[in-house]
């Protein structure tokens, strides 16, 4: 009976040896990181070694932010593996420098028990000298005492009193101010060393445990690959637009060059990956949203106001709750309070939610680190040229200036997500845009600033106001407006001048326009808005002659207003 009772505890030991020996720390670096919008997804590598049997492969170094239910496992082998279930958990790991961080900590501490000891004695030595000063100044009570008896003869040396007096109190004087100096720079002494130890990262950090069930069937060398998604991380497009005006013989060109700003705080810093920008939001919704039906009905008939009792004004919340408690009967206390229920609902708006039109990859060159202090980190992406269409436009009216527009049409490859553009005309800044939305082949127009080969000038040729009719009389006010666009350009360009006449907001008031006839009117859908377009030669010059006139009745009077 001993030696099978013997033999069990044996096979336990083994069973638990081999247990023990069946689970596998692997240690993984990060090899590659795909940052989209908002969020990323990091890819870590390990290589273990496994012999033939099941096995428990533990990743301790995954971060505490790893996205639950995101984790995926995948591998090569140099033999037949089977992964079968990853399971995930929060825990408090060591810190692979902890015994350093330790003898960091315990040295600090003792540099500020030194000080905060020295400090104590600074403060006795205040405390000392400021009781000596006390002692001193009593000195300074003798000559009030009582004159002697007659005579008597007085023993004080007052040439020796004075002095003592004087030297000591300076002494004393010196003493607490050499002290408080010394105590100032214990205190920041001390309070430089709670900074760093405060900033020193403690012995434990919370990690995330995945553990990896696998099953080798012969003794193999595996290279395994942890993927999970983190929150925390994003990047933003950034641009470059560079025109350069062309000259006679040169054409304009647009250089635009893509620029990306990344950042992260995911609890751990990628150092020396590849780096993969995606245009994807995981985090938004995968399908369309749905509709509900529409119901059109007829209003209800307002209620007749129920009789309350005499009660103080209040806010709607008040009145709401008297009106149930005064409600007669429980069926109509319900029915209130739905329609209270109802009218309250009417001001709540669902959030929306924006999803990417469309889907695009960046693989940045070469390898980078990105840490994880949340310091954005910017690498360029790519540059293009465009060849664009210059186009002047003039708001006489309000500016007697041309601003120089480039249309561009977005060529074949990545689209353009929105983000901020940069903008410099022939090397020089002209100030800052923000690019929209752009799928390949569409086009999009941006300002370069003011164009000083251009000169527009802007005069009232007109200005008559009258009366017409013979019975029934109106009022008349009668404008025109003489514009002129004059090229110094060596090329030739289009050119786009806007103008407004009044809009009537009464069918009394009559407005006719007159002279030269605008490209279009309401432009964008803006009532009354006017434009005159067409190409300027080199050192040509064009005008523009138009009016307008506006009648009413004579019996009122009319205003303008923007």
């Amino acid at each position: 009976m001993k030696q099978v009772v013997a033999v069990a505890l044996l096979l336990l030991a083994v069973g638990a040896e081999a247990s023990r020996a069946a689970e596998v720390d692997a240690v993984s670096r990060i090899d590659a990181v795909t940052v989209f919008p908002m969020g990323a997804e990091v890819v870590r590598i390990a290589k273990v070694q496994l012999d033939k049997g099941e096995h428990t492969i533990v990743f301790r170094d995954l971060p505490t932010g790893a996205v639950d239910g995101s984790i995926r496992v995948e591998g090569t082998a140099s033999g037949k593996l089977e992964i079968g279930s990853v399971d995930t958990r929060r825990l408090f790991v060591p810190r692979a420098d902890a015994e350093q961080s330790a003898s960091e900590r315990r040295q600090i501490e003792t540099e500020i028990e030194t000080l905060r000891d020295a400090r104590a004695r600074l403060d006795a030595q205040v405390h000392a000298a400021e009781t000596q000063k006390a002692l001193i100044n009593n000195l300074t009570q003798l000559p009030t005492r009582p004159a002697p008896a007659a005579g008597a003869e007085r023993s004080e040396d007052w040439t020796a009193v004075l002095a003592l007096i004087s030297a000591g109190s300076a002494e004393a004087q010196r003493t607490i101010e050499d002290a408080q100096v010394r105590i100032r720079e214990t205190d920041r002494k001390i309070d430089d060393l709670e900074k760093k130890l405060a900033s020193i990262a403690p012995e434990k950090t919370e990690r995330t445990e995945a553990k990896v069930f696998v099953v080798a069937q012969s003794p193999l060398e595996a290279d395994i690959t942890v993927r999970y998604q983190v929150s925390h991380a994003s990047w933003t497009p950034l641009y470059d637009m560079r025109l350069h005006s062309g000259s006679k013989t040169a054409a304009p060109r647009i250089d635009l060059a893509r620029r990306a700003s990344i950042s992260q705080k995911t609890g751990e810093s990628w150092d020396n990956v590849a780096l993969t920008l995606s245009t994807t939001r995981p985090s938004a919704g995968a399908s369309a949203p749905e509709l509900r039906p529409l119901i059109v009905d007829f209003e209800p008939e307002p209620r007749p106001p129920m009789p309350v009792a005499s009660a103080p004004a209040a806010g709607n919340a008040f009145e709401d709750s008297v009106a149930l408690e005064a409600a007669p009967e429980p069926d109509a206390r319900e029915e209130l309070a739905q329609t209270q229920r109802a009218r309250r609902a009417v001001s709540e708006r669902p959030a929306e939610i924006v999803q990417a039109p469309f889907h695009a990859l960046f693989a940045v060159p070469g390898r980078l680190s990105i840490p994880e202090t949340g310091e954005a980190k910017r690498v360029q992406l790519g540059a293009e040229a465009i060849e664009p269409q210059l186009t002047v436009r003039a708001v006489p009216k309000v500016e007697p200036k041309a601003y120089l527009y480039a249309k561009l049409t977005l060529p074949k490859g990545a689209p353009l997500l929105p983000g901020a553009v940069s903008l410099f005309r022939d090397g020089t800044f002209v100030g800052t845009g923000r690019l929209p939305t752009l799928s390949p082949g569409e086009e999009h127009e941006l300002g370069f600033g003011v164009d000083d080969l251009v000169r527009v000038r802007h005069a009232i040729s007109a200005e008559t106001r009258g009366e017409t009719g013979l019975i029934s009389t109106s009022r008349t006010d009668n404008r025109n407006y003489l514009i002129t666009v004059k090229s110094m350009h060596e090329r030739a360009i289009d050119f786009a001048v806007f103008d407004q006449i009044p809009v009537s907001a009464n069918q009394d008031i009559k407005v006719d326009l007159s002279g030269k006839a605008p490209t279009r009117q309401n432009v964008d859908d803006r009532r009354g808005v006017l434009v005159w377009e067409g190409k300027l030669e080199p050192d040509q010059e064009q005008t523009i002659e138009f009016g307008y006139r506006v009648s009413w009745p004579s019996a009122k009077s009319v205003i303008y207003r923007q």
